[in-house]
């Protein structure tokens, strides 16, 4: 039927998810309940990822009818063709060299980026007992978990799948929920410093006019 099944390279599968593990939780170092679930579900949609990267193409499976149709001449269980955005534009270069591929890159490692810088800014906080807002918690309030939804952008980008695309907003809900949680602990613990901060901090998305234009507008994200 095809002439290449590039798939079923599970250990593949566990050095990637296991790397992209480690560094989120080298960058992310969690701590409490609230935190490991946190790294849990990232855990969760890399290792689904992954699954369907080397081990078995379950997305390219059940859209393998479909494709074959409107795309007669590709050799579907290649892993060229399971970077299927590349796929459905027509385009026929190297997927790794196309602009997709290169912006996730962007995405991915500017999120392992904010990540790291989010966690030192935290870290001295934490040990001084003080509120997190400078570097990255200068522009938003939630980097951290501003910096997860990126990385997950940039994987949706660069191989999306039906399991990670129903697990990516569900996760994004769930971070918005546990980040609100977490207003409410920093409002108890720091009170109208908090306030002033979030009055002026943007949640998730920087304000391209800068903190005092937040202030006016007030926080609607």
């Amino acid at each position: 039927m095809n002439s290449h099944y590039e798939y079923g390279y599970w250990p593949l599968v566990v050095i990637n998810a296991g790397i992209f593990i480690a560094f989120a939780f080298a960058y992310f170092r969690p701590k409490t309940r609230t935190d490991w679930r946190t790294l849990g579900m990232f855990s969760a949609f890399l290792v689904a990822l992954f699954t369907e990267m080397y081990g078995f193409p379950l997305t390219i499976y059940l859209l393998s009818g479909w494709l074959t149709k409107r795309f007669p001449g590709v050799d579907l269980f290649s892993h060229q063709s399971g970077h299927l955005w590349s796929t459905l534009l027509g385009e026929r270069s190297d997927a790794h060299f196309g602009p997709l591929h290169l912006l996730s890159s962007v995405f991915i490692f500017g999120g392992f980026y904010l990540l790291a810088s989010a966690w030192r800014v935290l870290y001295q906080a934490q040990r001084d007992g003080s509120l997190a807002a400078t570097g990255p918690y200068a522009r938003i309030r939630h980097p951290q978990y501003a910096a997860f939804t990126l990385i997950m952008v940039g994987f949706l980008l660069q191989w999306p799948t039906f399991v990670t695309l129903v697990m990516f907003p569900i996760l994004v809900a769930t971070y918005w929920r546990l980040a609100r949680r977490e207003e409410r602990d920093a409002l108890a613990t720091f009170g109208a410093d908090y306030e002033r901060y979030r009055a002026r901090t943007p949640a998730f998305v920087p304000s391209l006019s800068g903190p005092r234009a937040a202030l006016e507008k007030g926080d609607s994200r």
